[in-house]
């Protein structure tokens, strides 16, 4: 057992133009992709031009088994085309080689449609009018805080790019979950899992895992209620905008569990879970704890070994009322009720899959478990002791706890109740990606919150990928062969090269393979994409 599994992170910015609440933010955050995917000031490099390939994409397809119908569907469901809500259909059917203008279609026409890969593997693009950075593929915990910090830094660098560029309107970009008026915008976990699992075991023992592992994940908010409309603090960004326990949606009656069947790679070997539960996280222990914690109950849900002992009947009486009574009590005393009749608090149901973990940990690999999985239990256990002996004693490792002390500092110093507006500034200066003016930024620098990941590695990794998954062929083509590379998918890479007469369509399904182990020697060969091309297809 072990928390290794291959795991991306998808976050949406939130952006605003001080002074002008009216501004398009879908034109500022086309301004921002576009800023970052041009040439910076100077420099000798080109624009980075591939774009982003649709053809294998199926957001429609639900993991109960039955595809929703496009007509049927909400138009900000259908991600597989660069323009949401049209009706012209999926692009490049079959398996044909596309041609240029099946690849580039609409993003070249829409500035708003801005969509690029980096050079670190990840997609940065306009969606549902935030910039969204989505990192590459990686494999362990600590390199998801990685990747994610990484895109911390390249929003921070487009920002910065915006500002310098005349002509442009400067922008203000937060890791955050709600602008406090009642729109809410994602952060979304990737993990791949075994197809063979049930995916009613799926819904059955991760809907009260969700619930509950909020108390080391939410980011805290400022405000009851979708509107902020009563007065408190609560401990996730996210919960109040969730309705329905399993359902397909994303941006509307958005539940619990999501039923979104893409995995984005061999469709017989695997299923791709994507989480849209849980908040945008700055703390790197609970980014950490987040990818973690999941991907060992994962494990255990794919071992069978959540059918019985600690965690074996933890289903929840009313998930999306207990999703909100734990985000609405700080205190961590709040009872839910489970379908059996039970009370628990959330830090008794995290204890219950903690112990699930550990034993079977314990019984599987003794002192021959991994490194990171050791990490993520000891974490875990640190935390959940922390939380129940004192919740300020984790401030430096939990986002809410860690502003709640930031804001009841102000509310003890000025008597500002819940609903001051100046509360409400400090809840978004949080989050605030530039160093001078982050909050959470500016904790770090002091050295009030742990740190994970050295800023040398974040640096690199902004435009180096990861090495241990697929991410490496793609980020490395784009390094190496950018000019030739017309477009790219999670699941391919799509070369135009002289004298072939259709682009070329190099697949990347199994997301173990495309390593540096596998290919490194190979790109290192080939100085042209003409050799690589060649090379993959015999001539």
């Amino acid at each position: 057992m072990s928390v290794r599994r291959v795991t991306g992170l998808e976050t949406e910015y939130g952006i605003s133009v001080p002074g002008d609440p009216g501004a398009n933010p879908m034109l500022l955050s086309a301004q921002v992709v576009n800023a970052y995917a041009a040439p910076a000031a100077g420099s000798m490099s080109s624009a980075l031009r591939a774009r982003w390939d649709y053809e294998d994409e199926a957001p429609l397809r639900d993991a109960r088994g039955f595809e929703v119908k496009r007509a049927a569907a909400h138009p900000s469901q259908l991600t597989d085309s660069p323009v949401r809500g049209d009706e012209h259909g999926r692009r490049g059917q079959g398996r044909a080689a596309p041609s240029a203008s099946d690849v580039v279609g609409a993003e070249s026409e829409d500035p708003t449609m801005a969509n690029v890969i980096l050079t670190n593997g990840a997609r940065f693009y306009v969606d549902h009018a935030h910039p969204e950075y989505s990192s590459p593929e990686v494999l362990t915990p600590r390199a998801a805080v990685l990747y994610d910090r990484a895109g911390e830094r390249i929003l921070l660098e487009s920002l910065r790019r915006v500002a310098a560029t005349p002509g442009l309107t400067p922008v203000t970009i937060y890791k955050n979950n709600t602008d406090g008026k009642g729109a809410s915008y994602g952060t979304h976990e990737n993990y791949l899992m075994s197809r063979s699992t049930p995916f009613g075991d799926v819904v059955r023992h991760l809907t009260p895992f969700f619930a509950s592992r909020q108390v080391f994940t939410g980011a805290g908010r400022v405000g009851i209620g979708q509107d902020s409309s009563t007065a408190g603090y609560q401990i996730s960004q996210r919960a109040d905008f969730f309705e329905v326990e399993v359902g397909l949606e994303t941006t509307m009656k958005r539940p619990i569990i999501n039923t979104r069947d893409e995995p984005h790679a061999s469709v017989d070997k695997y299923r791709r879970l994507h989480v849209i539960v849980g908040d945008a996280t700055m703390c790197e222990v609970a980014t950490l704890l987040k990818v973690g914690t999941t991907s060992l109950v994962l494990t255990l849900l794919e071992a069978g070994a959540l059918d019985g002992g600690p965690a074996g009947d933890l289903q929840l009486s009313d998930p999306v009322r207990a999703l909100h009574e734990v985000s609405h009590d700080p205190g961590l005393t709040q009872l839910v009720r489970l379908r059996d009749g039970r009370r628990m608090t959330a830090l008794e149901l995290q204890r219950a899959y903690l112990e699930a973990a550990a034993a079977f940990v314990e019984d599987r690999f003794g002192d021959d478990a991994d490194a990171d999985t050791r990490e993520v239990l000891t974490r875990w256990d640190g935390v959940l002791t922390k939380l129940e002996r004192d919740v300020f004693s984790a401030a430096r490792e939990v986002d809410w706890v860690a502003k709640l002390r930031l804001l009841e500092g102000y509310r003890s110093r000025d008597g500002l109740a819940w609903d001051h507006a100046r509360l409400q500034a400090v809840d978004l200066q949080w989050s605030d990606v530039r160093p001078e003016k982050g909050l959470y930024l500016k904790l770090a620098e002091r050295g009030q919150v742990e740190r994970l990941v050295a800023e040398e590695d974040v640096q690199r990794a902004v435009t180096h990928p990861p090495e241990d998954t697929r991410a490496y062929f793609r980020g490395e083509c784009l390094a190496r062969y950018g000019s030739r590379v017309a477009a790219a998918s999670w699941d391919s890479v799509i070369f135009d090269v002289p004298g072939r007469g259709a682009l070329q369509r190099v697949p990347t399904l199994e997301p173990l393979r495309g390593t540096r182990e596998h290919v490194g020697a190979l790109l290192d060969r080939c100085t042209t994409a003409e050799e690589l091309v060649s090379a993959l297809t015999g001539g």
